[in-house]
């Protein structure tokens, strides 16, 4: 949870999808959410089988095939890197506007980010992790001054119109904007998957892992729903979206949270969010990094990203690769004055979690395909029913997100199709390199998906 963010979703993306589906924004948390919960049921069922990484490439490889598998990891390649990268952005430009609030010294955003992906990239080349009592820390407090804000709604007894339960009606989800709303939607929850991770190390994984997903999504669920709820109640149900896409939308959450709640809270918002971001951004690091030196080490892209260093057993040549790429990204937004945040963090995250979706919707098709011949004892509901029910939903709001993509990346028809592009051109590049090492290898074959990327 603590890299999902809470924070960074809801007073940094939030106003985002309020602006793109005004009054709908709240049920597309909540139905994104519940559906994750559907794709949950399936994914912790097979976590205790397949237990060697708990990436998602793991499970497809083994639900459906290696070449499958080995495509979905150059996906996942893909992703994790956009979506680091945007988040990167977004950290800078957070930090640019919290540190000038608090001090009124102005210091650009990539010199924030830069400093941060130094930060970043020295952890994971030295192979220092946050501890979850640090993260759990973080997380509290994310959670604590979010519940500040929405007491303070509260105890003004809503805003201009009241608590307004209306904004809750399923009618909204006719909006327009919906389409585009959906993929923050999703990209709230991407991270939760990461309790299988630690299926190796976990005591009875076969009941805690499935426990710890089923919390984490249900908590975000609720708690994203009601939060949105909240920030469109501070405005009111009719004016909130025209808030969001307004000049000072941004901030939406972060001027209604003064007014409701006070300035301590809002510059405590202000401070909180960078830590928020930085933590994210670390935790999708270290996640691109581990792809590169997975695929590395089985033969898929280079060997040398498959090594480790001899000194801190981190995987240097994966984390150096990934801070390069970072890096690049940065400094072309600079070179070219974009906007770090509605270009730069928009366009990539659109496109990374795009690629997530795909991930999730193959990963439940797995489940499926892995528990065809031999269900083990589990119910029918939890291996066959949830896992295709959450296939067809996420393939419908795939395709949904694709033919609206426009309405979160505010780009012509030519870009949107370019960020969506790499996705299946990567997982048959992924197909047929695996297909080739089939032909020239079959015993390196066989070992494909199945490398425990953990055990550096």
């Amino acid at each position: 949870m603590a890299a999902a963010a809470p924070l960074t979703v809801m007073a940094g993306v939030a106003p985002l999808a309020i602006g793109m589906a005004g009054r709908a924004a709240p049920l597309g948390y909540l139905l994104s959410g519940l559906l994750l919960i559907v794709f949950a049921a399936g994914f912790t069922a097979m976590s205790r089988y397949v237990r060697n990484a708990g990436a998602f490439y793991a499970y497809i490889g083994r639900g459906l095939g290696r070449p499958a598998g080995a495509g979905s990891a150059y996906v996942a390649l893909f992703s994790y890197n956009a979506i680091e990268v945007g988040l990167l952005a977004a950290f800078g430009w957070f930090t640019e506007a919290g540190f000038d609030d608090l001090t009124g010294a102005h210091v650009p955003w990539w010199v924030w980010a830069t400093g941060g992906l130094v930060a970043i990239g020295a952890l994971g080349y030295l192979r220092v992790t946050l501890s979850a009592k640090v993260l759990g820390v973080a997380l509290v407090l994310e959670v604590l001054v979010l519940l500040v804000f929405e007491a303070g709604v509260l105890a003004h007894g809503g805003g201009p119109q009241g608590v307004d339960l209306g904004a809750l009606s399923p009618g909204h989800l006719g909006a327009s904007g919906v389409g585009g709303m959906i993929v923050l939607a999703i990209g709230a929850f991407v991270g939760f998957e990461a309790t299988a991770i630690y299926a190796e190390e976990a005591r009875r994984p076969e009941r805690t892992v499935p426990r710890a997903t089923y919390i984490a999504v249900a908590f975000l669920v609720l708690f994203y729903t009601f939060t949105v709820w909240m920030i469109i109640n501070a405005y009111g149900s009719d004016r909130a979206q025209a808030v969001a896409e307004g000049e000072g939308g941004a901030d939406m959450v972060f001027t209604a949270t003064e007014r409701f709640s006070g300035a301590w809270a809002a510059d405590a918002m202000h401070v909180l969010i960078i830590t928020s971001a930085f933590a994210a951004t670390l935790a999708f690091h270290n996640g691109a990094a581990r792809y590169f030196y997975a695929l590395g080490r089985e033969g898929l892209l280079p060997a040398r990203l498959g090594t480790v260093s001899a000194k801190t057993r981190a995987p240097a040549a994966a984390v150096l690769t990934q801070s390069a790429i970072a890096l690049a990204v940065i400094a072309v937004t600079v070179i070219s004055g974009v906007d770090p945040y509605t270009v730069t963090f928009l366009w990539t995250n659109g496109s990374g979690i795009l690629g997530v979706m795909l991930m999730q919707a193959l990963a439940a098709l797995a489940v499926y395909g892995f528990f065809r011949r031999d269900r083990r004892a589990l119910p029918a509901w939890r291996v066959v029913a949830a896992p295709l029910l959450a296939c067809a939903g996420l393939a419908v709001m795939i395709v949904l997100v694709c033919a609206h993509l426009d309405l979160l990346t505010g780009a012509s028809t030519g870009v949107n199709a370019a960020l969506i592009l790499p996705l299946p051109v990567l997982f048959a590049v992924g197909a047929v390199l695996a297909l080739r090492v089939k032909a020239r290898d079959p015993v390196a074959y066989e070992r494909l998906t199945t490398v425990d990327a953990e055990s550096v």
